[in-house]
């Protein structure tokens, strides 16, 4: 179970502290206890049953899980999706990021660019799929990496520059 105050994950409305816990019957819900969610991000509350596993949830990770995969940014392989079948292309990206997984985004992330690289060297752009999906998960990141951080959302980038940039040196 949550504690109140606690920064978790929930499905892809991303970052939401939890504000209470409440039973369904002050709500208008079925039996049952339900946390009242408050997304960082975005506007409103969520009511989820406390034992539901029909939507992902898991608390945010720290500062140092977060440092730690800054660091390992380095040794991840970019390797660009280059599948002509866009069907194919949209189910892996959507597989990416409905795992939640911060070192597969930042992967999914990499080698997105990647490809972009790829295709600028051709004359070409990306593709409207790969700009869904790279917008997508850069800002699940950089949402995640600024609680963890404990900086704003638009720092992140820099950051992530910074310590790689100490690093490397």
């Amino acid at each position: 179970m949550y504690k109140i105050g606690q920064n978790i994950i929930y499905g892809n409305v991303g970052v939401c502290c939890v504000r209470s816990v409440v039973t369904g019957q002050k709500i208008g819900l079925e039996a049952g206890q339900y946390y009242m969610l408050e997304p960082l991000y975005e506007n409103g509350t969520i009511y989820t049953p406390v034992d539901t596993t029909r939507v992902f949830m898991r608390p945010v990770i720290s500062k140092v899980e977060a440092d730690a995969l800054i660091d390992q940014i380095p040794q991840i392989e970019a390797i660009p999706d280059n599948t002509k079948n866009i069907q194919e292309l949209r189910s892996h990206y959507k597989q990416v990021t409905e795992q939640h997984d911060c070192a597969g985004l930042i992967g999914l992330t990499m080698s997105i660019h990647a490809k972009e690289v790829e295709k600028k060297r051709c004359g070409h752009k990306l593709g409207q799929i790969d700009e869904k999906y790279l917008k997508q998960a850069e800002s699940t990141l950089c949402r995640e990496f600024s609680v963890a951080l404990e900086i704003p959302t638009q720092e992140v980038p820099r950051y992530i520059k910074a310590r790689l940039a100490r690093r490397s040196v």
